[in-house]
């Protein structure tokens, strides 16, 4: 009988080598992303949240709106080098946040243009008593013309309203989310409303505020995960209007 060839066995701890990770097909299925993007989301909302937990037990230290926002953005930027090209995030400067309202802007990019196919404004929103405490990322001192050409065009409208306008003025495909950093009667969590039909209440002659958002929060039983936010408007195929409560901790 002739010699059979045998294949040797595989070494379980034996790493692929470089080729066969190059030769990898690259993601083709847009869903394919969503558990990496909203892995990126919640490593910045667990982050976020150890500085809303932490208790300085001498009562010196407590983290500014300012602080927590940045390190939100600053976290998940960091995770999200390698998703650049699908899933984009742009921090706006001091006049953007006055004019447009927006903290920083996340969009669905399309392929191979790289234009924005959906957008998603989002505006943070401390406690009450953090709000008290707000320092504006542009003192009085270094106040530049185009910060007060900003906020004298912005003057007749709070920055809830600002944002909704700037979403409406793009259409259905863009989306405002409120981040709440902390609830009146959850201090500790971070949640969200994001909705592209705010407009509506306007329509209603009702004031765009914290109050009117957190309204949203009321009666409502199931609250989106990170996950499932990213994953419901990945798949939307149609700009019927979508409102959303997520918990982002």
């Amino acid at each position: 009988m002739g010699q059979k060839n045998s294949t040797p066995p595989l070494d379980p701890h034996t790493k692929p080598g470089i080729f066969t990770m190059l030769m990898k097909p690259p993601i083709t299925n847009p869903e394919d992303y969503v558990p990496l993007i909203s892995n990126c989301i919640s490593a910045a909302s667990a982050r976020t949240q150890e500085y809303l937990l932490f208790k300085d037990p001498e009562d010196k230290f407590q983290p500014s709106p300012l602080t927590l926002t940045q390190v939100f953005l600053t976290t998940y930027i960091t995770q999200s080098v390698n998703l650049t090209d699908t899933f984009n995030c742009t921090a706006m400067t001091p006049e953007q946040q006055i004019l447009l309202g927006a903290d920083w802007v996340w969009a669905i990019l399309e392929k191979p243009t790289k234009n924005p196919k959906t957008q998603i404004a989002v505006q943070v929103l401390h406690l009450p008593e953090r709000e008290g405490a707000k320092a504006s990322p542009v003192t009085t001192e270094v106040c530049s013309e185009s910060i007060q050409m900003a906020r004298m065009e912005s003057r007749n409208k709070n920055a809830c309203e600002r944002m909704v306008d700037f979403c409406s003025s793009i259409g259905k495909d863009c989306y405002a989310l409120f981040l709440f950093f902390g609830r009146t009667d959850d201090e500790e969590n971070i949640y969200g409303v994001l909705s592209n039909n705010f407009d509506a209440a306007v329509g209603k002659s009702n004031k765009i505020d914290r109050t009117l958002i957190e309204n949203f929060f009321k009666g409502w039983r199931h609250f989106y995960t990170p996950s499932e936010m990213i994953r419901t408007i990945f798949t939307r195929k149609t700009d019927d209007p979508l409102t959303l409560v997520i918990k982002f901790s």
